[in-house]
C-alpha cells in the first residue's frame, strides 16, 4: 500500500529500502522509486532512523539521503552495522566508517592521491600554517557547507577552529581557490563501479551558475579512477561522487570523495534513476544481468 513517503505503489517482489531522513527534499527519491516499480522491483523510502522498520524484510538497503547523519553520526554507524548484519547495504558499512569523516582526506594524500592542500586542527591543537590570502574553515564531520567559514581574516579563521576544536570537534584548513567560479568544481558519478556521468557544480561559497552536465578532461577522468583505485572496496561501490577542483597551476586535486550519501546528479544523465536500479539490482541474488527497461549501455 502507497504511503505519503512512498505514494506509488510497489510492486510484489524483492524489496529495496531507499533509506532517507525526515525534513528533506530528495529530488532523486520518488524517480529512484518509480524506476525500480518498471523493473519489477518494490522499492520504499524509509526512514534510516524508525525504529518500527524491519530491515531484514528487504533484500537491499540503500544508503541515499541521510542527510541528518552528521548530527548523529554514532548512531548512524551503529544502526548501518545493525542493518549489514539483517541484509545487503550499499554502500558497504565500511565505507561509510571512514567516508563520514573527512580524515580519510588525509589517508588517501597518505596514499599518494592529490588532495587539496589541508591543514588539519584536532582538539586541543591551535592552528599553524595555512598561510593562504583566504581560508575555508569547516569540521571533518559536516555535509554541504554547514559550519563552514570563508574568510580572508586570519583571527576570524583561529577562532571558527578555537570552537570547533572546544566542540571535541577536528577543523580542517584549506585555501579557498578562486577558479571555482569560473571553472566550478567537477563532479565524476560511477554507478555500478562504472564511470556514468560528469557534472559542472556551481561552487557554494562563492559565485554562482547553474550545475550542468559537462564532458570530463582526460586527466580528471584518470585522477578519478587513480582515487576509486585506493578505495579497498572499489569493487563493492553501488554509487560513487568523486570531486575534483583545478589548482592554479592547473593540477586537478581531490576536493571530496562522496561515497555515503552523495546527490547524483541523475536528472543530468537521461536514464538517471534506471542506471541507479541497474546498479542496485545487481546487487540482488541472481540479480547480475539484470537491466531496467529503459537503461542505456554507457560506452
Amino acid at each position: 500500500m502507497s504511503t505519503p513517503l512512498n505514494p506509488v505503489t510497489p510492486p510484489p517482489g524483492p524489496r529495496v529500502a531507499y533509506a532517507t531522513c525526515r525534513g528533506i527534499e530528495d529530488v532523486e527519491l520518488l524517480p529512484v522509486l518509480a524506476a525500480f516499480a518498471r523493473a519489477g522491483v518494490a522499492a520504499e523510502a524509509v526512514f534510516w532512523d524508525d525504529p518500527e522498520v524491519d530491515w531484514g524484510g528487504y533484500q537491499l538497503v540503500l544508503i541515499r539521503s541521510v542527510w541528518d547523519y552528521i548530527l548523529y553520526r554514532d548512531a548512524f554507524l551503529a544502526w548501518s552495522r545493525r542493518t549489514a548484519a539483517l541484509t545487503r547495504v550499499a554502500n558497504p558499512v565500511s565505507v561509510l566508517e571512514r567516508n563520514t569523516d573527512k580524515t580519510y582526506l588525509r589517508d588517501l594524500a597518505g596514499a599518494g592521491v592529490p588532495i587539496v592542500p589541508t591543514v588539519w586542527v584536532a582538539p586541543g591543537e591551535e592552528l599553524t600554517g595555512a598561510d593562504w590570502p583566504e581560508l575555508v574553515v569547516k569540521p571533518t564531520v559536516s555535509s554541504g557547507a554547514r559550519d563552514t567559514v570563508r574568510t580572508a581574516d586570519r583571527a576570524e579563521a583561529v577562532a571558527h577552529v578555537a570552537a570547533l576544536t572546544a566542540a571535541g570537534r577536528t577543523a580542517m584548513v584549506q585555501p579557498y581557490l578562486p577558479m571555482v567560479e569560473v571553472e566550478g568544481e567537477t563532479s565524476l558519478l560511477f554507478l555500478g563501479g562504472e564511470f556514468s556521468h560528469a557534472v559542472r557544480r556551481g561552487p557554494m561559497l562563492g559565485g554562482g551558475f547553474e550545475d550542468a552536465a559537462r564532458e570530463p578532461d582526460a586527466d580528471q577522468l584518470a585522477l578519478a579512477e587513480r582515487v576509486l583505485a585506493a578505495v579497498p572496496e572499489r569493487d563493492e561501490l553501488l554509487y560513487a561522487r568523486v570531486d575534483l577542483v583545478r589548482l592554479p597551476d592547473g593540477r586537478p586535486v581531490l576536493i571530496e570523495l562522496e561515497l555515503t550519501e552523495p546527490r547524483l546528479f541523475l536528472d543530468l544523465r537521461p536514464d538517471g534513476p534506471e542506471a541507479l536500479a541497474a546498479a542496485a539490482l545487481r546487487l540482488l541474488p541472481g540479480g547480475g544481468n539484470t537491466r531496467p527497461r529503459g537503461v542505456v549501455p554507457r560506452p
